[in-house]
């Protein structure tokens, strides 16, 4: 009698042994450990086992392969039978949270969210399941950009998270409700609850000192980086909660450092987190499919792409606008979230190589495909640059500033010292550099050569550290003009030499640029990005307007 009891655990442990190893093979045999799951059905077992292997075989298909409708059917047995077994909270809730995934992926949101509000209702007393549903359907709402909602389900997993101790799960629910306020622009109500995170994990959040904080932030990850996983399992199981697997928040770390080295201008800082980043991302990626490695890897790309254009390597930059393209085709749901960033950098390369004409086009399909307030303002910003850099289009110009600025409560005389101020103090370097050189060409037309001269040393010195191409260009020339007309002949020969470097290089590349057969992009302005770029018979562009 004992052996007959025993007999189902032992031939389902076979054969989720076998299972296993074919799918941990390198490279995994998907179809091998199907069938050795599949194989467990024919021996009629019990509803713990039917419903376990169901979830397996669901997860495996899933992550595994294409077959999104047979993954989805066994998943839908896991939730209905697991639902009839009384203690099996595991098989339950992870059925319910995939089954969910899978409908998102299928455009099925309307199933996905009852789904999960009937899972978050039945899962009270399991903590984990509790909060990781909750985030779900959080990020669902905010997949579909209803905020509000999203935020109030973070609302309530915070009080959750509070009611059964776990502050480090409260903190994740606050934090990314403080998000979702930042992205509503509710700032009111984003330093109130900045302040109770600083409070719950003892250190008082202070939003306006950057550079201390991701110093911070770096060191916490390299620390989490060197800990073994059961080195941090708390005892709380609600804790046991994960925001996200720490090989991914090493990713995120050095995303968000380099989008502050872009945004401060230490382009050189941001080239070597970007480099560490795609290569841990090149290294997860072939372990884990999961979406959000594309995504930050768009990001990185798009961040990077900026740099290019600004320290003057457009070939590179054209390169790598093409490498964002072919992750897009891979993902509609990339490519829906990204096209406008997408087309936006398209029109920066364009203004970058002179094909005004296409970067107004670049603009414009951009403008048409975003509804995001700042991305808007800043291509409506480098639209206004492609009129003003063409010369005749006053009406279009008046235009477009007519929709920047509806009202006129914003002043029109411009406050280049106040800017000068502003951007010294807040440490954006690329920003002090260009209004130190815009100051210092308006004294220079003004014939206040002295006080041109004090503007334009620091605007070449701090574009060298950048280094920004187009200030360095910019800065020489001035820097000649102004020694010749104070007649120092040593120094206004040595501007000339280096204004002629860079133009040469600029020139260089703006021929590698114009000649790759990714140039071609430039014309791309509907539908998804083009799976074949035809080359073409070298560069049609002028330079002119750059030297």
């Amino acid at each position: 009698m004992a052996s007959n009891v025993e007999a189902p655990e032992r031939w389902y442990l076979a054969l989720l042994g076998f299972a296993e190893h074919f799918r941990t093979s390198s490279p995994p045999k998907i179809r091998l450990c199907v069938h050795c799951l599949q194989a467990v059905f024919q021996f009629k077992p019990p509803q713990r086992i039917e419903a376990r292997t169901h979830l397996q075989l669901g997860s495996v298909l899933y992550h595994h392969t294409k077959n999104s409708e047979l993954a989805r059917s066994h998943l839908e047995k896991a939730w209905f039978i697991s639902q009839q077994v009384p203690q099996f909270e595991d098989v339950k809730f992870e059925a319910a949270s995939i089954l969910s995934e899978l409908f998102c992926q299928q455009n099925l949101v309307d199933s996905a969210k009852p789904l999960l509000r009937k899972a978050i209702q039945i899962s009270q007393q399991t903590p984990y399941w509790h909060c990781r549903l909750l985030f779900q359907l959080a990020q669902l709402h905010t997949l579909e950009k209803d905020l509000v909602s999203a935020c109030d389900l973070l609302g309530v997993g915070a009080e959750y998270a509070r009611v059964v101790g776990s502050e480090y799960t409260r903190a994740l629910f606050l934090l990314s409700k403080g998000m979702l306020l930042l992205m509503e622009r509710k700032l009111g109500e984003v330093h109130p609850l900045l302040t109770l995170c600083g409070t719950i994990v003892g250190n008082p959040i202070d939003i306006h000192i950057v550079k201390p904080c991701l110093k911070q932030l770096q060191q916490c990850i390299q620390t989490i980086s060197t800990l073994h996983d059961d080195e941090i399992l708390p005892s709380n199981p609600a804790d046991l909660f994960h925001w996200l697997p720490k090989e991914h928040m090493c990713v995120l770390v050095y995303l968000v450092t380099v989008m502050h080295s872009m945004q401060a201008g230490y382009l050189e800082k941001a080239q070597k987190y970007t480099d560490k980043a795609l290569m841990q991302l090149e290294k997860l990626k072939m372990l884990d499919c999961s979406p959000i490695l594309s995504t930050f890897q768009v990001i990185l790309l798009e961040h990077i792409i900026m740099c290019r254009l600004v320290t003057g390597h457009k070939a590179t930059a054209l390169q790598e606008i093409s490498q964002v393209c072919q992750l897009c085709q891979q993902s509609p749901r990339l490519f829906t979230n990204h096209a406008a960033q997408l087309h936006t950098l398209l029109g920066l390369y364009c203004i970058s190589v002179n094909c005004m004409d296409n970067a107004e086009a670049q603009f414009t399909t951009a403008l048409r495909l975003t509804t995001h307030q700042e991305l808007w303002t800043y291509i409506v910003t480098n639209l206004a640059s492609v009129y003003i850099r063409e010369g005749n289009r006053h009406q279009e110009l008046y235009s477009l500033l007519e929709r920047i600025n509806p009202d006129h409560n914003f002043p029109v005389r411009r406050f280049l010292r106040e800017t000068l101020k502003m951007s010294n103090a807040e440490d954006l370097n690329r920003l002090t550099a260009c209004s130190l050189v815009l100051l210092g060409h308006i004294f220079y037309v003004l014939g206040n050569h002295r006080e041109s001269n004090n503007m334009v040393v620091p605007a070449m010195q701090l574009a060298s550290k950048i280094p920004d191409m187009s200030v360095q260009l910019w800065s020489s020339a001035l820097l000649k003009d102004l020694n010749k007309a104070l007649g120092n002949t040593m120094d206004a020969h040595e501007a000339a030499q280096m204004h002629q470097n860079f133009s040469q290089q600029l020139l260089q590349d703006h021929i590698a640029a114009c000649s790759l057969p990714e140039h071609n992009l430039i014309s791309w302005t509907d539908g998804p990005p083009p799976v074949q770029i035809q080359a073409q018979n070298g560069p049609t562009t002028s330079l002119a307007s750059l030297l």
